[in-house]
């Protein structure tokens, strides 16, 4: 940076408040959309500038790797570089192998790689057979177990079942995990954690080691924090008050994970001198798609009211759309996609739905169209065997290159792979590959004046560590879960109706809030259009289905459209005509 005030430039008052806010406790409220990790970073970047910040005694903890490696990136292009922007995970990984040879004398234990296969050799031990499903359930149930810090004799009161198991199997197989465990000399995920917060608390030396190392904390997504993490901030801090979360309740959707919304909504009380920072601007929504999400979540504790930072509404109001069956839904979503791709690109269009089981159907629709996609959660970007012979390919180019420009250089390396500027007819592996080469080659494009070949092949060297990957010029598929922190110009929300959205399992008060919170993600991930549908029938024609309880609140803020010749119905039952304002008569949600 080039001055003291500089990393505080292009704030608005209320980012600026928390940029600006050094000293801890500091409570950042921040609604979708609202430039949360522009306002960490800048803050960070301040903190260094001015001197209050040593860069290396500063810990940024995120809960993806993926998030963790765009705080890095966008800390660089801020000129900040020593930070440690971490998982929570990876943080006390590192720890634990620093301090364990001192501690105990010898390396730390190696990190279980596949739990459902450990667990499979503890059901074999004792004569159990549970199916692959049930194990997964059973390593999620290992997980919520330790993350919420409950012994097993603890979890064992709880009385709970996993498929076949009864309780006191359940018990018994997690109580051989363990063993196991002891006996391979190993530590799975949630260990980590656990062993981490075990040595800062029987080990002084090791907490007074950490403390001096870092000194000042930011917490990302604090809504998604567990008792477990919390704990482990705690150690972390010691008696200190260096410390800035960043959250928003109703982004809270992982409570099945073990998040608790409560230490974010808790904060203020548990630091009575906190400053509390509200960011409710909205820099990516309309104002109409905007005002779909507030009424979603009006009265819900620790709902922000969002409002849209341009003035103008320039989209239209968001459309609900109910179609006989699934697969009309997809056929009808997919005329609809191809309809925008005359004025808009694929990769500013994403289908969101709530579990991978509805992606089928889009993804074939959309294919029948000359359509490419990309779901989500799939292979990442830089493991795709494609894109790492291309990066090697480019890497071995720039040892000697041949004096030709330096874009036509990463075509020819390209080229040398097979890639072909005329894309493959959509669908299947050999469009997924072109897609992957295209996104490279648009990189090189786009890249810096002055860039060469060997600045090129460093910077894709550092986006595959940040796991920085570009976009790809294809429609996105995604669950709601996997969306959160995205963005696109146009959303397509699919299955909004009763045993999807909600989906039917989540029958408690507290499930039914939780899924709400998941529509009002995928909502706000819309930026000018937004498009919900739902179908009356599954494609196997099993039972009629109603629409979400979630249109009654969210219906006087969507117009209602009909696909043309389908003959369909609105939301409300009733004949929908394109822009009619919506009457559902859904029932209400119980709070």
């Amino acid at each position: 940076m080039t001055g003291a005030s500089s990393a505080l430039d292009g704030l608005d008052e209320h980012q600026r408040e928390a940029a600006a806010t050094l000293r801890g406790p500091v409570v950042v409220l921040a609604g979708a959309g609202a430039g949360k990790t522009r306002v960490i970073t800048h803050r960070i970047a301040h903190g260094v500038d001015t001197g209050a910040y040593s860069p290396q005694r500063v810990m940024a903890v995120t809960f993806t790797t993926k998030a963790a490696g765009e705080l890095r990136g966008r800390l660089r292009a801020l000129g900040i570089e020593g930070v440690s922007a971490k998982t929570f995970h990876a943080a006390a990984l590192a720890q634990l192998n620093y301090f364990w040879p001192q501690v105990a004398g010898d390396e730390a234990p190696r990190i279980v790689d596949n739990k459902v296969k450990l667990l499979a050799h503890a059901a074999d031990a004792l004569r159990l057979r549970p199916d692959r499903a049930t194990l997964r359930d059973v390593a999620s149930q290992i997980e919520w177990r330790k993350v919420t810090m409950r012994t097993i004799e603890q979890y064992e009161r709880l009385g709970r079942t996993v498929g076949s198991l009864r309780s006191d199997a359940l018990v018994e197989l997690m109580r051989r995990y363990e063993a196991l465990k002891d006996e391979r000399r190993q530590l799975d995920f949630e260990d980590v954690l656990l062993a981490c917060a075990g040595m800062l608390e029987a080990e002084p030396r090791v907490a007074v080691a950490v403390r001096e190392q870092y000194r000042h904390f930011t917490v990302d997504e604090f809504q998604d924090v567990s008792p477990l993490q919390n704990r482990l901030l705690e150690l972390w801090l010691g008696d200190r008050r260096d410390l800035c979360v960043v959250g928003d309740a109703s982004q809270t959707i992982y409570s099945f994970t073990g998040a608790e919304s409560r230490f974010l909504l808790e904060f203020p009380t548990r630091y009575p001198d906190a400053t509390v920072v509200r960011l409710e601007r909205n820099y990516r929504s309309d104002a109409a798609v905007l005002d779909v999400a507030n009424a979603l979540m009006r009265g819900r504790p620790g709902a922000l009211t969002l409002v849209a930072a341009a003035s103008e509404a320039s989209s239209p109001r968001p459309e609900v759309t109910a179609y006989p069956d699934d697969r009309a839904e997809a056929e009808g979503v997919a005329d609809a996609i191809a309809r925008r791709m005359q004025s808009a690109r694929a990769d500013e269009i994403a289908v969101l739905y709530r579990s991978h089981a509805q992606s089928a159907a889009i993804q074939q629709a959309l294919s029948a169209r000359g359509i490419a996609t990309s779901v989500l959660g799939g292979t990442r970007f830089f493991d795709m065997p494609e894109v790492r012979q291309a990066v090697l390919a480019i890497r071995a180019a720039a040892v000697a290159p041949h004096g030709a420009g330096f874009v036509d250089e990463v075509r020819t390396a390209l080229r040398g792979l097979g890639h072909q500027d005329e894309p493959p007819a959509a669908g299947g592996a050999v469009r997924d590959a072109w897609e992957a080469r295209a996104a490279i080659l648009r990189l090189a494009e786009e890249a810096a004046p002055g860039a060469t070949l060997r600045t090129f092949a460093d910077d894709l060297m550092a986006r595959a560590k940040d796991q920085h990957e570009p976009a790809m010029r294809t429609v996105t598929l995604s669950t709601l879960h996997a969306a959160k922190g995205l963005e696109w110009p146009h959303v397509h929300i699919l299955g909004f109706s009763e045993g999807l959205l909600p989906i039917s399992y989540a029958s408690s008060l507290e499930g039914v809030d939780e899924e709400r919170r998941l529509a009002y993600v995928g909502i706000t991930r819309a930026a000018r259009t937004l498009s919900i549908s739902w179908a009356r029938q599954s494609e196997a024609g099993r039972g009629e289905r109603s629409p979400s309880r979630f249109l009654a609140e969210i219906g006087p803020h969507l117009a209602q459209g009909c696909p043309s010749g389908t003959g369909t119905r609105g939301a409300d039952g009733a004949s929908a005509t394109r822009g009619a304002p919506a009457r559902s008569s859904a029932r209400t949600s119980t709070r």
